[in-house]
């Protein structure tokens, strides 16, 4: 698996870029920055340096959420003030010296990669927790912050999900954690050949901004302050976020949908309607996975839930969500192509004339966009010849 590196800077979403830093709490950042750097004992034990990385993180940005371990998992910050809400950052640990453990900018197939890849995925297999945002690797020095999108792709819609659960299955030679380490997280990232991407950045490159007080320095340690921020690591909206949904279009897309939102305890839940739509996207889902036998060919059916009910569900949302994605994507690539060809209406694509009913949706997604124009069929070249081949795995 190929590693491919961001700095703090090309990170940040260009909006959240020119979003003002409050100078108070731009102060707290680099004092706390300093503090951090000046606890680290790189001949303390790695369980030693938690605790200095904990305090750094409560004094910044995560005063109002629980930050602590969970089972083997090196320190977490979960969603709100109580371990009972779910973990939205996952954080592996390893002292300066632990070199051997310690993934690098030329190699991510070490330990401590195998063990951020476990802890993810019985976060999302065993606690069933779909909302993990942020996946860190750290010495405390050199940072490696990874999004856990790219976890979702690579590692839970993987073969490794089917060798898990082998594994703690106890259909393995052994239950203990180097052989998942060794004999399956390893190979899969020798024989992987895609790439993952991570914003990278060592502390130490630092240090002499945080003395300094002109611009170039501040701005430096601006981009850092970003990254460390919920904004960043738990995908917290901000002011001027343009991905931020409009509340009249959240309510309508969930009702096209199918679901309901709903105040479970302390948190909101998005669930199945209690009296369903059956007109909805994910009753039709559900209905045609149900009447075709579809859901006896997902792989590892169990992990949808424990019972056919909750499995036809969850296969059917996560159809229904990839659905969405694209047709909104879709929507978005139209209003460009019309606004670059002069307002010219031709290139209107995501309408009742070319697209009618689903069976179109799904020649759009497959016979046309995932398609180079000179493998298209003549049919289809003359009916959608405005639309460009997409070279994406939106489209797989």
């Amino acid at each position: 698996m190929k590693l491919i590196l961001n700095s703090p800077l090309q990170t940040l979403n260009k909006a959240f870029r020119k979003e003002k830093v409050s100078r108070e709490s731009f102060t707290r950042f680099k004092n706390e920055l300093k503090v951090l750097i000046n606890r680290i004992n790189e001949d303390e034990s790695e369980e030693h340096l938690k605790y200095p990385l904990r305090d750094f993180l409560k004094n910044t940005f995560y005063s109002d959420h629980e930050i602590n371990t969970k089972g083997r998992t090196d320190l977490g910050i979960y969603l709100d003030k109580t371990d009972k809400s779910n973990l939205g950052v996952i954080i592996e640990t390893k002292k300066p010296s632990n070199a051997g453990d310690m993934i690098t900018t030329s190699d991510i197939n070490k330990k401590a990669m195998h063990e951020a890849i476990l802890y993810y995925l019985r976060e999302r297999i065993d606690e069933n927790n779909n909302e993990v945002k942020t996946i860190i690797i750290t010495n405390i020095y050199e940072w490696f912050i990874f999004n856990a999108h790219d976890f979702e792709r690579l590692f839970y819609k993987s073969n490794l999900t089917k060798e898990y659960g082998k594994w703690k299955a106890g259909q393995k030679t052994s239950l203990n954690t180097p052989l998942f380490y060794n004999e399956i997280a390893k190979p899969y990232l020798d024989e992987c050949d895609k790439e993952i991407s991570a914003t990278w950045f060592d502390l130490r490159n630092y240090q002499k901004g945080l003395e300094l007080t002109d611009k170039q320095a501040e701005k430096k340690l601006t981009a850092l302050y970003k990254i460390f921020s919920g904004v960043t690591l738990l995908k917290e909206a901000f002011a001027n976020d343009s991905n931020s949904l409009d509340k009249r279009f959240y309510n309508e897309l969930l009702y096209i949908i199918g679901l309901e939102e709903k105040i479970e305890g302390s948190k909101k839940t998005i669930r199945r309607k209690a009296n369903p739509d059956h007109g909805s996207i994910i009753e039709n889902t559900m209905a045609t996975l149900e009447a075709n036998e579809k859901l006896y060919r997902v792989e590892n059916r169990e992990r949808y839930g424990d019972n056919k009910t909750d499995q036809l569900f969850n296969v059917a949302l996560e159809l229904v969500i990839t659905w969405v994605n694209r047709i909104l994507f879709l929507k978005l690539l139209e209003a460009q192509l019309v606004r670059y060809h002069q307002g010219n209406k031709a290139y209107r694509f995501i309408d009742t004339r070319f697209i009618a009913d689903f069976d179109e949706l799904n020649e759009l997604f497959f016979e046309v966009l995932a398609k180079k124009e000179g493998e298209r069929k003549d049919y289809i070249k003359e009916k959608f010849k405005f639309i460009p081949y997409l070279n994406s795995s939106l489209f797989e």
